[in-house]
C-alpha cells in the first residue's frame, strides 16, 4: 500500500473518528503541545522578532520532526501507518467540537437565554461577549464557524495530503502557536510576528479551498463567488477574508462590521453587503455548510493525492522505458 492510499484510508478514518467521538476527552495532544510551547516561551521570551522566530522554529520544527520519526517507525506496516494517520487526523481536526459549541450557543439564543449565550461564546471565539446582543452573537458564531472550518479541518487535510502525518501535525502546531502568540498584544507584537506570518502562509491554500468548496456546497454558488471576489480583500486577515466572504455569499447573509476584542473595538468592512443580517437560525445553516465543506475537502485532498501518485508512477514508467 502506497503513501497515497495510507493517507486516503487514514484521513477518512480520522475524520469519521472526529464525527463520532469528537475531540479526545483527556490529554488532548494539542493541549500538551500548548503547555510545551508555553514552557519554550518562558525560556526564550524577549521583545524581539528574532527570539520569536526561534520559538516558532523550535515548536514547529520539533513537532514535524517527531511526526516524521513516528511515520518512519511504522512505515513497514500498512496497518500501523493507516492507524497513525487516522490518529493524527482525529487529533488535529476539530469539526465536531466546532459544531457542538456553535449549536450550544444557537440553542441558548433560541431559548431567549442571551446571557447564557454570552457566557458560552468565549469557548468558540475571542470576542467580548458583553458588547453583543443576540444578533451580534449569532453573527460572531457564523463568522467563527466559517473561519474555523478552514483552520480546524480543511487546512489540516490539505497539509496532510501534501506531507502525511508531519503535514497534519505541523499545520496544527502552526495554527496553535498563532492563537497563542500571534495576536497583537504588547507582549507578542514582535515576539509573535514569525508565528503569525507562518500561519498566514500555512493557511493560504486551505482558506482558498474552503472558500471554493463553500461556493460549491452552499445555496447560492454565484453569490458566494461574487462576495469572495468583491469583499475578501477588505478583511484584515488574508485567509479569513476569502472564507468568511464565501460563507456570507453562500448563506445569503452579511458578515463583518463592528466588533470588540479584549476591549479594543474594530470596525471591519461588511462582507456580502447585499445579504440580510444574520439571524439565530443561520447558525445551524452555517454548521451544516461547514460539515459539507469538510467532507468535500477530504474527497478533494484524497483525490488530488491519488492523482499525483498515479502521475508520478506513470512518469517513472516512461523514464524506465526510455532509459
Amino acid at each position: 500500500m502506497g503513501a497515497d492510499r495510507v493517507f486516503a484510508y487514514g484521513a477518512t478514518a480520522g475524520l469519521l473518528g472526529d464525527l463520532i467521538l469528537g475531540d479526545p476527552r483527556r490529554g488532548h495532544p494539542v493541549a500538551v503541545f500548548g503547555r510545551a510551547a508555553s514552557a519554550v516561551e518562558r525560556a526564550l521570551w524577549r521583545d524581539h522578532r528574532g527570539w520569536g522566530a526561534l520559538h516558532t522554529a523550535v515548536c514547529v520544527g520539533g513537532t514535524v520532526a517527531t511526526a516524521a520519526l513516528a511515520a518512519a517507525a511504522v512505515r513497514r506496516s500498512r496497518a500501523a501507518s493507516v492507524a497513525l494517520t487516522a490518529a493524527a487526523t482525529w487529533t488535529v481536526v476539530g469539526g465536531t467540537s466546532l459544531a457542538r459549541e456553535a449549536r450550544t450557543i444557537g440553542r441558548a439564543l433560541e431559548a431567549g437565554d442571551v446571557e447564557g449565550a454570552r457566557a458560552r461564546l468565549p469557548h468558540l471565539c475571542g470576542r467580548d461577549p458583553q458588547a453583543l446582543d443576540a444578533d451580534g452573537i449569532a453573527r460572531a458564531v457564523v463568522e467563527s464557524v466559517a473561519e474555523n472550518t478552514s483552520d480546524a479541518v480543511v487546512g489540516a487535510l490539505v497539509w496532510g495530503a501534501v506531507a502525511g502525518v508531519p503535514g497534519l501535525l505541523g499545520f496544527r502546531a502552526v495554527n496553535t502557536l498563532d492563537a497563542m502568540v500571534g495576536h497583537k498584544s504588547p507582549r507578542h507584537r514582535r515576539y509573535g510576528w514569525a508565528s503569525a506570518r507562518l500561519d498566514d502562509l500555512a493557511g493560504w491554500p486551505g482558506a482558498r479551498l474552503t472558500a471554493a468548496l463553500a461556493a460549491v456546497a452552499g445555496g447560492d454558488p454565484r453569490g458566494a463567488v461574487r462576495a469572495w471576489r468583491a469583499d475578501a480583500r477588505k478583511h484584515p486577515s488574508p485567509n479569513a477574508g476569502p472564507v468568511e466572504a464565501s460563507f456570507a455569499g453562500a448563506l445569503g447573509v452579511r458578515l463583518g462590521g463592528t466588533l470588540s476584542y479584549g476591549g479594543r473595538v474594530e470596525h471591519r468592512p461588511v462582507l456580502n453587503g447585499s445579504g440580510r443580517a444574520v439571524r439565530t437560525e443561520d447558525i445551524e445553516r452555517a454548521v451544516r455548510l461547514s460539515r459539507r465543506v469538510s467532507w468535500l475537502a477530504l474527497g478533494t485532498c484524497v483525490t488530488a493525492r491519488l492523482l499525483c501518485a498515479r502521475a508520478r508512477r506513470a512518469t517513472a514508467r516512461t523514464k524506465g522505458r526510455t532509459a
